[in-house]
């Protein structure tokens, strides 16, 4: 995880230049999750409240993350909040949002599975962009090139739909944080959902279930599916050996109807 600055110690030329769009902050209450950005604010002003991120200019690998989520940005509409502002100023790169109150959903539960359906669906049409990196690249080192091939697509995917991503409230849900986005077929972000269900304590045959209403995923080729969990499971191996990955890897093996349980 990145580590994470306060508001107050971000150089005054660059909340000068947030403020000068937001307009002056009232509060600025830090929001702990992410991974990438290096602050992450929730900013109150007298024109309402945004969410601002962003990473230092010299974070290459940052302020890559932060150009797509700009590039896409204007593709997935009223999935996400709507982005304002990007500021570059004071050795800063700084996203505005809109801020959008809700809660992280909670997977095992039917209403909030339902309102994640709802908005997963709302871009599963969604063309990726030029530009946008393969996800089929992503397993160049442990997949070969048929099995590669299986993995290429056009449509844009979010790829790391964790509750952390998935805000619930007033009735509908909003996926946010769009830095790992790729090109590839439709139905990964839905079995990447499904896992995510499962890590929720639902039952894989539950989760299969809420999978199957999503096209996409009832049209996924077995052996491209196939070829996914190897890719993920082998990866995920690779960084904490065998036994750490069992479980997790017992989750992506149950998308292909295999046993979820595990010692």
């Amino acid at each position: 995880m990145t580590p994470r600055i306060d508001w107050p110690d971000l150089p005054a030329v660059a909340r000068t230049a947030v403020e000068a769009r937001t307009g002056a902050a009232l509060a600025a209450e830090p929001i702990a999750d992410g991974l990438t950005c290096a602050v992450a604010v929730r900013l109150v002003t007298g024109d309402g409240a945004f969410f601002v991120k962003g990473v230092p200019v010299e974070d290459g690998r940052g302020r890559e993350a932060q150009r797509w989520e700009v590039t896409v940005s204007p593709l997935v509409g009223p999935a996400s909040p709507v982005l304002r502002w990007q500021v570059v100023a004071g050795g800063w790169d700084l996203l505005v949002f809109d801020h959008v109150d809700g809660e992280h959903a909670d997977l095992s539960r039917p209403s909030n599975r339902a309102l994640v359906a709802r908005v997963l669906r709302s871009v599963q049409g969604v063309a990726a962009p030029a530009g946008v990196p393969s996800f089929a690249a992503r397993f160049a080192d442990v997949l070969d090139a048929e099995q590669l091939a299986l993995l290429s697509g056009s449509a844009l995917l979010h790829t790391d739909t964790n509750p952390h991503n998935l805000l619930t409230g007033a009735g509908r849900a909003w996926l946010v944080d769009w830095a790992m986005t790729a090109a590839g077929p439709a139905w990964v972000d839905v079995a990447y959902t499904a896992v995510r269900l499962m890590e929720a304590d639902v039952a894989a045959r539950e989760a299969l279930d809420w999978a199957a209403q999503f096209p996409s995923w009832r049209a996924a080729d077995r052996v491209a599916v196939e070829a996914f969990v190897a890719g993920v499971c082998r990866q995920w191996e690779s960084v904490v050996g065998a036994a750490g990955a069992r479980r997790s890897n017992a989750r992506f093996a149950a998308l292909l109807g295999a046993p979820v349980a595990v010692p």
